[in-house]
C-alpha cells in the first residue's frame, strides 16, 4: 500500500505533528506510532524529534530535499542526526514560527503566506532552492495548512478558487486535486504527511478519501 492510516497515540492529525520530504521524515519523539509502517510507506529515515520541545513538528517545520527550515525561536532536538543523513536544518529568523502552515513546497517550488516579508521569503527561497510566490488556498493564508503536495501531485483545500489550483500547479510543477481527509477535514495539510514515495493519513481517513489521495498525489 501506498497510502495508509495511522494514528499518534490515537490523534488522527498527523501533518500537525510530523512533515517528510523524499530524503528524510521527522516524527515526534513523545508520541507512538507504527515506525516500521512508517518506514516502509515512506522509504525514508525517520527521526524522531521535537521542535522548542513541542511534538507539533508538522506545524513548526517544513522542507523539499534541499533541507528543512525552523524558526530560530526554537530549538530542534537530534539535530545531529539530521547532519548524519545529509540534511541541513536553517534556522530562519523572524517573528514567524509556524513554517509548516506558513508555507507548501515540494523540489520545485513553493507557494507561502501573503503575509511573509520579503526578507523571509528569501530566506525561504535559499534555503530550499526553488522559486517562491505569495499566495492563499481557499483564501486561507496558511498555504500548508490548507494543502499536501509531493514531487508528482498536490491534494487541496475543496474550496480552493480555480486561480489559485491553478497557482500551485504552475509554481509546484505537478498536477493538483481537491479532496478531504480525517472524515471531512478540508485541512488536509493537518491530516496527511506524503512525500513522493508514499502517504500516511490520519486514521479516521475514509476509503474514498484515501482513493483521492491516491489519486492525487500521483500514486494510481
Amino acid at each position: 500500500m501506498r497510502v495508509v492510516r495511522m494514528g499518534f497515540n490515537q490523534i488522527p492529525y498527523l501533518g500537525a505533528f510530523a512533515m517528510c520530504t523524499d530524503k528524510v521524515a521527522v516524527f515526534p519523539a513523545q508520541l507512538h506510532f507504527r515506525g516500521k509502517e512508517a518506514r516502509e510507506v515512506l522509504n525514508v529515515p525517520i527521526i524522531k524529534s521535537v521542535v522548542g520541545k513541542s511534538p507539533l513538528i508538522g506545524i513548526l517545520m517544513t522542507g523539499n530535499s534541499s533541507g528543512l527550515i525552523s524558526s530560530d525561536l526554537f530549538d530542534v532536538e537530534n539535530e545531529e542526526k539530521f547532519g548524519e543523513l545529509g540534511v541541513s536544518v536553517q534556522q530562519v529568523p523572524g517573528k514567524f514560527t509556524a513554517f509548516g502552515n506558513l508555507i507548501l513546497a515540494n523540489d520545485r517550488g513553493a507557494i507561502v503566506n501573503p503575509d511573509l516579508p520579503d526578507e523571509v521569503i528569501e530566506h525561504i527561497g535559499e534555503r530550499l532552492n526553488v522559486r517562491v510566490e505569495r499566495g492563499t488556498i481557499a483564501g486561507i493564508k496558511n498555504v500548508g495548512a490548507a494543502g499536501v503536495a509531493t514531487n508528482q501531485g498536490a491534494l487541496l483545500h475543496p474550496d480552493v478558487s480555480e486561480n489559485e489550483l491553478s497557482l500551485v500547479e504552475k509554481i509546484l510543477e505537478v498536477p493538483a486535486d481537491v479532496g478531504t481527509a480525517c472524515g471531512g477535514v478540508k485541512f488536509v495539510g493537518l491530516c496527511i504527511v506524503a512525500n513522493s514515495n508514499g502517504a500516511i493519513a490520519g486514521m479516521t481517513t475514509t476509503g474514498p478519501e484515501l482513493g483521492r489521495i491516491e489519486s492525487a498525489l500521483g500514486f494510481i
